[in-house]
């Protein structure tokens, strides 16, 4: 027996794949303006901005899909706040190792890291809100709706058999 899909699922994979070659298209710019800017510094200062800002944003959309398998499943909700906020704590653990790290680090264009990681975030931006707005998902997603065979018949009401009077 399969397991109903999530309609966010299309959403999220969607968004992940243009994340994925605005990551590279943007590693490849940044790289280069890095490099026409600060030189080396700058080309890794770039890409360090850009890689970064990838693992972040995709750690969200990828722990979301991870926790769309077990859709169905009546542990479903726990694991899917459990794998999302994990996912909230390995980025914040990350971030705040990756900056301890890159702080002070005579290699680091503080300049270009901080362009590249603003474009980074508002490419990514851009392409949340493009796919969302491409996407056909209605308001009401994930619910079964009554079909003419749960009504009951003509002249019983709802109430006439699975509710008894009270008194």
């Amino acid at each position: 027996m399969s397991r109903p899909t999530v309609s966010s699922t299309p959403v999220l994979r969607t968004t992940l794949m243009w994340s994925a070659v605005a990551t590279g298209t943007l590693a490849v710019m940044g790289a280069v303006v890095g490099y026409l800017v600060g030189g080396p510094e700058g080309l890794w200062s770039a890409l360090i901005a850009v890689m970064l800002t990838a693992v972040f944003l995709g750690l969200t959309g990828g722990s979301i899909l991870f926790a769309n398998r077990w859709f169905g499943d009546p542990l479903y909700i726990p694991i899917f706040f459990g794998s999302v906020m994990g996912a909230w704590l390995v980025k914040f653990v990350l971030l705040i190792v990756v900056l301890f790290v890159l702080r002070g680090q005579p290699w680091l264009n503080q300049g270009v890291f901080f362009v590249a990681l603003v474009i980074s975030v508002i490419v990514s931006l851009v392409i949340d809100v493009v796919v969302m707005s491409r996407m056909r998902i209605p308001h009401a997603s994930d619910v079964t709706l009554p079909t003419l065979a749960d009504l009951p018949e003509e002249g019983k009401g709802p109430a006439a058999d699975d509710n008894p009077p009270r008194g």
